[in-house]
């Protein structure tokens, strides 16, 4: 919202909205783009409009009542997930960075869906009034590079669809080549993939859930790992691999021989997301474990007596 004075004519004074193809409608002018400047550019640019038929020297002040911009949307696995206002295109790595960054279990891609507010690019202007007259807007074919035609000019990033923009965190992370980096426009919503969870579960040191990084794959011994290993009472030889089919939620067990994997003799399965590795108990160590805790506080507490 602006307020729009002339000095010379104040019965031209108004309050004026920027519409959503950057334009304002004043008396005399009509239709005068907006988009992308300054208050004082569009002083300059309504002063010489007026100077070119209708007044010798005017004088125009533009001051910024009410700002409002557009806002882009970052869901997924970031630190602060929310709405965030932008009055510019900022680039993906700028837009993650006001969500505080990706969290731990951040995925492999972040998915760019174009919105609809840019179905009317701005017109915007340039610095200096031209000597003609105002013209009428463009048409979309002199409209400056779209979203969509920016993506489709790099083959850096995957273009899903004429709306739907795919980068591979990896190398937009990695990489110095600003093609990996796109522009992320007001209006836009991000969204980051999260990344799969391998569980380990039963007799180790550590169960839990574990993610799975980007671009990486976790094996049974990589699981075993995080988990930081197996407890003394684990049955290696029982353990299984709990996987469900995520399309008919059929659930299948898969014996492995963690004893076997450990000594090179067996190879060591890779994991999905959402797989289970269970190692039970052994009730024979158990048992053995158990007896021995008791002897032992026994032998201490005869000791200690004839002490």
């Amino acid at each position: 919202m602006l307020d729009i004075n002339v000095f010379e004519a104040q019965e031209l004074n108004r309050q004026v909205r920027v519409s959503a193809n950057g334009e304002i409608s004043l008396p005399l002018l009509g239709a005068v783009p907006a988009a992308g400047l300054t208050p004082r550019e569009l002083e300059k640019s309504l002063e010489e409009l007026l100077r070119q038929k209708y007044m010798k020297d005017p004088h125009i002040g533009v001051f910024v009542r009410e700002m409002q911009s557009h806002a882009v949307s970052v869901v997924g696995a970031v630190r602060k997930p929310g709405t965030f206002q932008v009055s510019t295109s900022k680039s993906l790595l700028e837009i993650l960075s006001l969500a505080e960054g990706l969290a731990e279990d951040a995925g492999e891609e972040v998915t760019i869906l174009r919105g609809a507010a840019l179905n009317n690019p701005p017109v915007p202007l340039s610095e200096k009034a031209n000597d003609a007259p105002a013209s009428p807007p463009a048409t979309r074919s002199q409209l400056p590079e779209t979203p969509q035609a920016a993506d489709a000019a790099t083959d850096k990033i995957s273009v899903v669809s004429q709306n739907v923009v795919q980068v591979n965190l990896k190398d937009l992370l990695d990489s110095t080549d600003p093609t990996h980096n796109p522009l992320v426009y007001p209006g836009d919503i991000v969204k980051v993939s999260r990344a799969g969870i391998v569980y380990v579960m039963g007799a180790v040191q550590r169960p839990g859930g574990f993610a799975m990084k980007m671009n990486e794959r976790i094996s049974v011994l990589q699981a075993l790992a995080l988990s930081e290993g197996l407890t003394k009472t684990a049955a290696k030889s029982n353990a299984r691999i709990i996987r469900t089919s995520e399309r008919s939620g059929k659930r299948t067990e898969t014996p492995i021989d963690l004893g076997k994997i450990l000594s090179g003799k067996s190879p060591d399965p890779m994991l999905g997301p959402r797989d289970i590795v269970f190692v039970p108990d052994s009730a024979a160590k158990t048992a053995l474990t158990r007896g021995t805790e008791v002897a032992a506080q026994t032998l201490a507490g005869i000791l200690i007596f004839h002490w």
